[in-house]
């Protein structure tokens, strides 16, 4: 089922209304209806508030298999659920299948002079681990240059951004947060 169907069919599950979900995430209605007519991919901290509000995890949000136990994934399942944003990244979620874990890794693809220039925050907490390129990741009113093999932990309720230095990064960036994800 795809991200924008599976949003709409457990917000109508639960009886709530666009306005409701859209209120309790901070952002319009309009948005939240574009998200669930697929018209537009929502960035991984939209997803986390819309899993939120839903009272959900934001991996049942991106897949729809559950396997319990060690989940092995192949690079190759890594790119084949890559999802591109509108904000100048793509990303896949690792091990989504995984119904009940406490964190969600993510593989990261952003482009130079392509992301979004908004800061973003959201509950938790966050580890980012660069594997190619370089970027400047902003934490607070702190900026970190980040090259390969580098990393940065955070409390994700600060506001965060990054701006990629070459012209591709790709990292790992995995969301923790009090409940599952």
């Amino acid at each position: 089922m795809e991200l924008g169907s599976k949003i709409r069919k457990i917000r109508k599950d639960q009886n709530r209304t666009l306005d409701e979900i859209a209120h309790a995430c901070g952002f319009t209605k309009s948005l939240l209806s574009k998200i669930e007519n697929g018209k537009t991919v929502p960035p991984i901290g939209t997803l986390i508030k819309i899993a939120e509000a839903l009272g959900t995890k934001i991996s049942i949000l991106l897949d729809d298999s559950d396997q319990n136990g060690t989940v092995y994934t192949t690079m190759t399942g890594t790119l084949d659920k890559m999802v591109t944003s509108e904000k100048g990244y793509s990303f896949s979620a690792i091990a989504a299948e995984r119904p009940e874990k406490l964190m969600q890794p993510f593989y990261f693809v952003a482009k130079k002079g392509k992301t979004e220039k908004r800061t973003v925050s959201h509950v938790g907490q966050e580890f980012i681990y660069v594997l190619e390129g370089t970027m400047i990741y902003y934490v607070g009113q702190e900026a970190y240059t980040l090259h390969a093999g580098d990393s940065l932990y955070f409390d994700s309720y600060e506001n965060h951004k990054y701006t990629p230095i070459t012209d591709e990064v790709k990292y790992l960036s995995v969301f923790c947060s009090d409940s599952k994800v």
